[in-house]
């Protein structure tokens, strides 16, 4: 169960790091893809972080 945990939990990580990397790249000029697809992109990406930290939340309570 621990190592379900900090896999999940590393997951949450990346996701957030990823959203993060797109949305640092929303201000670079002369970035390819549209500001649009990096605003979505970076919002799917941190919205999948949080699930993923609120289920490893939840399984580490129990």
């Amino acid at each position: 169960m621990k190592s379900v945990i900090l896999v999940l939990f590393l997951l949450s990580i990346l996701l957030f790091v990823g959203a993060i990397w797109n949305t640092l790249a929303l201000k670079r000029p002369g970035f390819y893809p549209p500001k649009q697809v990096l605003k979505k992109r970076a919002s799917a990406l941190a919205g999948g972080g949080g699930i993923f930290l609120v289920v490893t939340i939840i399984l580490s309570s129990f």
